[in-house]
């Protein structure tokens, strides 16, 4: 089966839509009582670390079946969006992230989602290695925040930071790239067609 001759609705589009439909018990767990109870944190870190591992797990399955299609290459990265913004925000809330972690991250994947949508006349821009690197990044910096950090030990604190620095950073180079990426296909679909009869 070729790309995008596979049908819309086949199951790594469905394993997309349920990391959607799963963000709302997310949030409501680890904002419940503000975040005080360990309970609730670690079923919110459940919950996180099941939904971002089947970001894996559909493009795996889209991949080895030929189940790729437009649809999903869109969704997915608006649904890796989703949790992982929904996640920045409710942490932030919780005065567990400075809000301008949240802020830079989430001008940039705002930003890039809309300019996907502009770019849809010309071309499906997907997710590209820096970018996947990016929510991997950002995915293991949210988890070891949403543990309770106040009951582990210091080197935990320090590795959580790490690797948000580092996811940060990433966020914004490959933001950059997709700018870039963006500006050459417009040019080039700019561009008078020529050719003989």
């Amino acid at each position: 089966m070729a790309e995008g001759r596979a049908s819309r609705w086949n199951v790594a589009n469905a394993i997309t839509a349920l990391r959607i439909v799963v963000v709302p018990a997310f949030a409501a767990a680890l904002l419940w009582d503000g975040g005080s109870n360990d309970r609730l944190r670690l079923v919110a870190l459940v919950i996180f670390v099941l939904a971002a591992a089947t970001d894996r797990l559909d493009g795996w399955l889209a991949r080895r079946y030929e189940l790729i299609t437009d649809l999903g290459k869109m969704l997915d990265p608006i649904a890796d969006k989703l949790l992982i913004g929904t996640a920045l925000v409710c942490l932030s809330l919780l005065d567990d992230l400075p809000w301008w972690v949240t802020i830079v991250i989430g001008v940039r994947e705002i930003g890039i989602t809309v300019m996907r949508f502009f770019l849809l006349r010309y071309v499906v821009l997907p997710a590209s290695r820096g970018g996947k690197l990016k929510t991997v990044l950002q995915s293991v910096a949210i988890t070891l925040f949403l543990l309770p950090l106040h009951h582990l030990p210091a080197f935990v604190t320090v590795l959580a930071w790490t690797v948000l620095i580092a996811a940060v950073v990433v966020t914004v180079v490959t933001g950059l790239d997709y700018v870039r990426t963006a500006v050459r296909v417009r040019r080039a679909a700019a561009l008078p067609r020529t050719g003989g009869r």
